[in-house]
């Protein structure tokens, strides 16, 4: 591991210090979960992550609208000329 030095202010630190003796890690090893944490979330997922993430919203939503695949243009210029 390499050694770093940062500057918090003291509400974070007095959080992160709260948050690692709840979990019962020492600080260091909390902020290295949470830096982990959103590094993987920054990440591009793969294309089939995309899809499945794609396919799991499809559908949940309704507009109540019928005819929506037919007129799609006409709402969309709708929308935008408000």
């Amino acid at each position: 591991m390499l050694r770093t030095q940062i500057q918090l202010s003291e509400r974070q630190v007095t959080a992160l210090k709260a948050r690692a003796a709840a979990e019962g890690v020492s600080l260091a090893e909390l902020i290295r979960r949470c830096i982990d944490q959103t590094l993987a979330s920054s990440i591009d997922p793969e294309p089939a992550e995309r899809i499945r993430r794609a396919a799991a919203i499809a559908g949940r939503f309704n507009s109540g609208t019928r005819d929506l695949a037919i007129n799609h243009d006409k709402y969309l210029a709708e929308t935008f000329c408000k």
